[in-house]
């Protein structure tokens, strides 16, 4: 009997220490990037302002940051990981 084909997808797959960087680089910039917008005046509270929305803003900037980071969303993290891995092929020659 033929055992059946398993696929693993890239959320199972492990990944390198170098990815995981690269995902952490792309959160951190967009963290700055969301944060930046944020500071903008757009005249409308959500919850009327104060500490609390501020910290409930940043810990919904945290977490999208990190999502799109790993989702590949924007290919920040694809580039700069492409670059590390010429750059650290280059250094072992």
């Amino acid at each position: 009997m033929i055992a059946p084909v398993t696929t693993v997808t890239p959320a199972a797959a492990p990944k390198s220490e170098l990815r995981q960087a690269a995902e952490g680089f792309e959160a951190i910039m967009l963290r700055q990037m969301l944060a930046a917008a944020r500071t903008s005046d757009m005249g409308d509270d959500l919850f009327g302002g104060g500490a609390g929305q501020d910290t409930f803003a940043e810990m919904q900037d945290s977490h999208f940051a990190d999502l799109a980071a790993g989702s590949g969303m924007l290919g920040l993290a694809d580039m700069l990981e492409a670059q590390l891995a010429r750059h650290g092929a280059a250094r072992e020659r």
